[in-house]
């Protein structure tokens, strides 16, 4: 098994999807598959010669013929869509920071957790890995590991936490079953307008003003990476799992604007500071104005506040589990670049872009 990484159960010999050292495929049921990870995750399986049904509110653009819609608070349309699975991979969630009613974060992550076990015991599946997140360790965790008291400081922290207790619930009462829970630092790479899209997209402008002193460390994982590691998981031992996902090393927020500037070529316009105090009353002016206009903004207090503070996790067990990344954090940041922002990218004649297929 050469082209195995090591401690790695789940790989591609000759072409062949291994699993457990046999040549079965598994039949694999990807709850939220129509995003940005879920659409990198599905090409990973279809490569590695898995079937899968995609399971999402959206139709997928990249694999239609693989995708059933339907609502993940809904157990009656799960079952229908797991029926003849023989694992479960969670990737939906409501995450976005402006979310309204905040019950919506509940209804869904949580009641989501509940139908998909219940779909679970239906149909006699008795795999789940689920993508939760370092947001439930709180703000200013300095290298939270997986055993550190959670202390979600919001509602998607706080759901994202309680799904975990339904899943953990589901796989304590059969001691048959595996539960692989994987959290996730803020995940980036080709095709994601989130957080380091965002900033990069600031810097590019030369308009960028940097908020608090830019000390704090950021763990961020690349969507080419944790893909790989979340399939792996379809092999996890029985009992549960817990590890966190991130790209050592971390990296401050002035050394990852400094990366941004030099791919981009971009030089600071000045070395203005805007003292954090100040960058946060900023935010609730935006709050305000996003309640009277009901547009939504790119800056709010929440967002500041997530930004100049550290957020970092321990990665300990990812790394004694054998894993290796395949992408440094350097050079996923890089191919992100080449492909979002081309004309200005360094990197962009030699990057190669994620595949665009459309397997039936």
């Amino acid at each position: 098994m050469d082209n195995c990484a090591i401690d790695w159960r789940w790989c591609v010999v000759n072409g062949q999807s291994v699993v457990n050292g046999q040549g079965n495929s598994m039949k694999i049921l990807v709850v939220g598959g129509s995003g940005f990870i879920g659409t990198r995750l599905l090409e990973t399986l279809h490569e590695h010669g898995h079937k899968f049904t995609n399971f999402d509110r959206q139709l997928s653009p990249r694999f239609p013929d693989h995708t059933v819609t339907g609502d993940v608070r809904s157990a009656e349309e799960l079952t229908a869509a797991s029926a003849g699975h023989d694992a479960i991979i969670n990737l939906a969630a409501e995450h976005r920071d402006d979310v309204s009613p905040l019950s919506l974060y509940t209804e869904v992550n949580v009641g989501g957790a509940n139908a998909i076990v219940a779909a679970a015991e239906a149909n006699g599946i008795q795999r789940i890995v689920f993508t939760s997140t370092v947001a439930l360790y709180g703000l200013d965790k300095n290298n939270a590991a997986e055993d550190s008291v959670p202390e979600p400081f919001n509602e998607y922290g706080r759901s994202k936490l309680a799904a975990e207790g339904v899943f953990t619930t589901w796989a304590n009462s059969d001691a048959a079953r595996s539960l692989a829970i994987v959290r996730p630092s803020v995940v980036f790479g080709e095709g994601n307008r989130g957080n380091v899209y965002n900033l990069a997209k600031q810097v590019s402008s030369g308009r960028f003003i940097m908020v608090g002193k830019g000390e704090n460390k950021k763990s961020m994982a690349y969507v080419g990476n944790i893909v790989g590691y979340i399939a792996s998981r379809l092999d996890a031992p029985v009992g549960i799992e817990i590890r966190n996902f991130a790209d050592k090393p971390d990296l401050s927020t002035k050394d990852l604007i400094s990366i941004l500037r030099d791919e981009m070529n971009v030089h600071a316009a000045s070395n203005v500071r805007l003292p954090l105090g100040l960058g946060i009353a900023a935010g609730h002016v935006f709050d305000v104005a996003a309640k009277i206009t009901r547009r939504t903004f790119p800056i709010s207090a929440v967002r500041i506040r997530k930004f100049a503070a550290d957020t970092t996790v321990n990665t300990d067990r990812l790394r004694d589990s054998g894993y290796t990344a395949t992408y440094s954090l350097t050079e996923a940041l890089k191919r992100t670049l080449a492909s979002e922002f081309p004309a200005s990218s360094a990197s962009a004649s030699a990057a190669t872009p994620p595949t665009d297929r459309n397997p039936s």
